[in-house]
């Protein structure tokens, strides 16, 4: 924790918006997507949501023929969240297993969304947000998710890779229907990340009072 700070502490930012968290002139990673700003620096999201998690869904060998032979990399798929309304999802490739779980991690920072939560089940209406407010869905590849509003106590019924993301977003109970060829975990993944990047794509009855 203390290397981060120092990381932090000596981080020189290279556009506006990072000299702008910076300097403290936004304070919050909700202000950089209330004024619709990009994160091109991963330093942003560090400095912003400190204590990210980071979970390593899916790293395989990947290998390329060139004309100084065979080439041998590693690929990783990575999942980050605050577990409270915030996910990411990234991957990387490198020759050294470290280096591509870094890349991945950079790239899921730079990639992080906001997800609305809430209580869009009519067999529970608690008002709290523990699931998604309406239906949503997201495609990849050959796989679909359609991610639906569960009672609570209910659970993240859904399969492994579709359930870390959840979990990282802050969810803990959620309705999961798969299409598709979901062995192939990264669009798997990535469906269920873009599903839930579409919970701020319509303005709900709640909204009309913000």
């Amino acid at each position: 924790m203390m290397g981060m700070e120092v990381q932090l502490e000596e981080w020189v930012p290279r556009t506006r918006v990072g000299r702008m968290v910076k300097e403290g002139k936004i304070t919050s990673i909700a202000e950089i997507f209330k004024r619709n700003l990009p994160i091109l620096e991963p330093e942003i999201v560090d400095y912003l949501l400190p204590g990210l998690d980071h979970e390593v869904l899916d790293v395989s060998i990947v290998q390329k023929m060139t004309d100084a032979g065979r080439i041998t990399r590693f690929r990783a798929v990575v999942v980050v969240g605050n577990r409270d309304g915030y996910v990411g999802l990234g991957k990387g490739k490198a020759r050294q297993f470290r280096f591509a779980i870094e890349k991945a991690l950079r790239n899921a920072k730079l990639n992080i969304i906001p997800v609305r939560r809430g209580c869009g089940s009519w067999e529970c209406t608690c008002g709290e947000s523990h699931s998604v407010p309406f239906t949503v869905r997201g495609k990849s590849g050959s796989v679909e998710v359609i991610l639906k509003p569960a009672p609570k106590g209910t659970g993240l019924v859904a399969g492994d890779t579709a359930k870390a993301v959840l979990a990282m977003a802050g969810l803990s109970d959620v309705w999961t229907f798969t299409k598709g060829e979901t062995r192939t975990k990264y669009n798997f993944a990535r469906a269920t990340y873009l599903a839930l990047r579409d919970t701020y794509r319509f303005v709900t009855p709640v909204d009309w009072t913000r």
